[in-house]
């Protein structure tokens, strides 16, 4: 499914300064087309995981304003901001599974935000989400680990399973915080896919952080370059070039 021009997420002279100083974020400002595939590349450090988490209010901006679907998100509070946070799903490097836990309990975790707790924490989910559950591990291919216990899986199982979660929450945005840096080339090249897939048959937006520039010259529909906090790149896949992506890493 291609991008439309309407943007799902709008940054507008977004800073973050952390309580010791440290820029995070440094007057950013650029907007995401609903659908797109957005991989964000740079350094350690240069901003890539605060941008991210900014979009779910996981972090906090200093000033500017952030807008999904044209409302500004900086007011929201308590179910609001709980509103929000059920529609955008975020996948993290070290999966963040239960790991004593079944495969199936993990997904099911993905509907923390609609289901009181006491429910989640003794398994009391209905007929219908199990069966959905079932269906957001066969989007991942699965099903045949619904029972396993999560540190039973491999590193790239373990990703896939953290997918089928987010698929629970019905996400319009799913972010991806370097999801496949501790993987090997062919479990890397099955989660990309999935995200792939995803985006272009669901029409979700996908933003991802990558280490790899590779990766981001094939995945995806548009890059962003990070250094220092500030927007150094932003180009269509179209325009990108290997010379232009490699200044993004110059550190002088």
């Amino acid at each position: 499914m291609e991008a439309t021009t309407d943007p799902i997420i709008s940054f507008r002279n977004v800073n973050k300064v952390y309580e010791d100083g440290t820029v995070g974020l440094k007057d950013i400002t650029f907007e995401i087309p609903r659908g797109q595939f957005l991989v964000v590349v740079g350094l350690s450090g240069a901003g890539k995981s605060t941008l991210l988490r900014t979009i779910n209010r996981m972090h906090e901006i200093s000033s500017g304003e952030i807008k999904i679907d044209q409302e500004p998100i900086q007011a929201y509070k308590g179910k609001a901001l709980r509103q929000l946070r059920c529609h955008i799903g975020m996948i993290f490097q070290n999966f963040n599974l239960v790991n004593r836990s079944s495969v199936e309990k993990n997904v099911l975790s993905g509907l923390a935000g609609v289901y009181p707790t006491w429910r989640c924490i003794l398994g009391l989910f209905s007929t219908p989400d199990k069966q959905r559950a079932i269906q957001a591990l066969k989007r991942v291919s699965l099903t045949q680990k619904l029972y396993a216990r999560a540190d039973q899986l491999s590193g790239g199982q373990q990703q896939r399973v953290a997918i089928a979660r987010t698929l629970m929450q019905d996400p319009k945005i799913i972010l991806a915080d370097e999801p496949v840096a501790s993987l090997d080339p062919r479990t890397t090249q099955d989660v990309m896919d999935t995200l792939q897939q995803l985006n272009r048959e669901d029409g979700i937006t996908v933003i991802v952080n990558l280490h790899s520039v590779a990766l981001a010259q094939k995945y995806a529909d548009r890059i962003i370059g990070l250094r220092a906090g500030q927007l150094v790149y932003d180009e269509p896949i179209s325009r990108v070039t290997p010379t232009a992506l490699n200044q993004i890493y110059q550190t002088n």
